[in-house]
């Protein structure tokens, strides 16, 4: 049973204890800051569960990934992983300024939007708890150098919470979420370089399109109130465990980040509302093209229903958006212009003889996701790489006519141009294709697949493959090879 207002809720420190300028001093509360927790027992294990402001969780917390901070617990920072989360957080603060203004009943000027569709908008916002752990005191934070607090309660005489009293000694050692607690940091060094300088940082904390640019006034009125955010009422909630080991607190690092499920690729893109190749894809290919998309992969090609798998989907149309293996980092203002012309490149690959029919990995190569792979990586190269001819446009437009004019048979000998003798490669008039494909010399892999049954199967490397793909299809529609290039 825990003690009235006034007392410890925590009983092996007593208030008369506390009395003494001796234990005072000891306990190093001279520069206390008041918290607001709930107590509970995970597993059994005493722990505080308290909001934290979000401009103020780096500054009583560390992280003990440096020797030389003490003994380590952690992983070493992986700063491209914070930068990510930092824009999410960015993100975050836009979204409750906005919702602050709603609340209040005030109107919210257009420039919310903006800001929001730049950054990458989503319905939903929201941080799991971190997990911490204050080192110097006894385990469950009893007794002598405990923690100081008073219990919380209603007119009723029940306990609504507890105050507990967080001295400078009392560091929030960070076990599971030093990557947020860096991004936090990121975050707020990012809205202060706009608010000091009108001008978005072009190196350190680069959260935003368009780095070094001057920030526009009405701009500048959402990046304030989400500083204000940060500030006043936008929070961190944190787990805090009591006087754990280093042995404990590494075998709970473990825990919190072995024992999870990871989340099935198809099912985290069906569900994640944040990403504009995401939206493309579920708007229109899924509602205006009628594409057919499954969330997991038949392996028996004799039970193909002609869909095609969401995970592939979003690899194909990551390499044609963005050249890239994932979806991470696209913004609607880099996706929303280029989606007419992937839009285009896919309104052709679903005219391709017997590409989205039942069997369809039987009756065409080109329902397998190496192949569209290439062809995504051909308009992706006349459209937007660095390096495209000056004629690309009419080269795309060469491109997409082309496409349902290609043998995407199993029989065409193209595929198996790797399996061939010089001879066999000038008797199928594939002697030429060499001045496209990358030279043979060296360790690259060139084993692009084989010929199983009366299949031919592409391998599993996609990465070494789908270029090589895409040189021969260059080849066979007299694009211009990527020597050329």
């Amino acid at each position: 049973m825990y003690p009235k207002s006034g007392e410890l809720p925590i009983p092996l420190q007593t208030a008369r204890e506390l009395d003494t300028l001796d234990i005072l001093a000891d306990s190093g509360d001279i520069n206390e800051t008041p918290f607001n927790v709930f107590i509970g027992h995970n597993l059994g294990h005493r722990v505080f569960t308290m909001s934290v402001p979000f401009r103020k969780f780096y500054d009583i917390s560390d992280v003990a990934n440096d020797r030389e901070s003490g003994p380590v617990a952690q992983r070493p920072l992986d700063e491209g992983h914070a930068r990510k989360l930092a824009v999410y957080m960015v993100k975050g603060l836009v979204s409750a300024a906005k919702m602050r203004r709603i609340a209040l009943g005030k109107d919210v000027p257009d420039a919310f939007e903006g800001v929001l569709r730049a950054l990458g908008e989503q319905p939903y916002f929201s941080l799991q708890p971190l997990v911490c752990n204050i080192r110097n005191v006894p385990p469950g934070g009893t007794g002598a150098g405990g923690i100081r607090g008073i219990r919380l309660e209603t007119k009723q005489d029940e306990t609504a919470g507890f105050k507990v009293f967080l001295s400078e000694r009392h560091i929030l050692w960070v076990i599971d979420g030093q990557h947020r607690r860096h991004a936090a940091e990121l975050a707020m060094n990012f809205l202060d370089t706009v608010r000091q300088t009108a001008r978005y940082p072009g190196k350190g904390a680069v959260l935003f399109a368009e780095k070094g640019k001057p920030v526009a006034d009405a701009d500048m009125q959402v990046w304030t109130e989400a500083y204000e955010a940060a500030r006043a009422y936008a929070t961190l909630t944190v787990e805090v465990h009591l006087g754990l080991d280093i042995d404990q607190e590494r075998q709970l690092f473990h825990d919190l980040n072995r024992l999870g499920k990871k989340v099935d690729a198809s099912l985290a893109f069906q569900f994640d509302g944040s990403n504009p190749v995401t939206h493309f894809i579920k708007r229109r290919l899924s509602e205006d093209l009628g594409l057919r998309i499954i969330d997991s992969e038949v392996k028996d090609w004799s039970q193909d229903t002609g869909a095609l798998v969401l995970k592939d989907v979003v690899a194909i149309n990551a390499t044609a958006f963005l050249n890239k293996g994932n979806v991470a980092g696209a913004t609607p203002a880099i996706i929303e212009p280029r989606e007419n012309a992937i839009f285009e490149l896919w309104g052709q690959i679903v005219q391709i003889p017997g590409f989205g029919d039942d069997r369809a990995k039987e009756k065409t190569v080109a329902a397998q996701p190496v192949v569209l792979k290439a062809l995504a990586k051909i308009a992706y190269d006349l459209n937007w790489n660095n390096r495209r001819p000056d004629n690309a446009e009419a080269l795309y437009d060469q491109f997409l006519v082309g496409i349902p004019e290609v043998d995407f048979s199993h029989e065409n000998p193209m595929w198996r141009y790797y399996e061939m003798s010089e001879g066999e490669r000038l008797d199928t008039g594939l002697n030429r294709l060499a001045n496209y494909l990358p030279d043979d010399g060296g360790t690259a892999n060139r084993d692009i697949g084989a010929i199983q049954g009366s299949f031919f199967r592409f391998g599993a490397k996609h990465n070494d493959i789908f270029p090589i793909l895409a040189d021969m299809i260059r080849w066979k529609l007299g694009l211009p090879s990527r020597r050329e290039a």
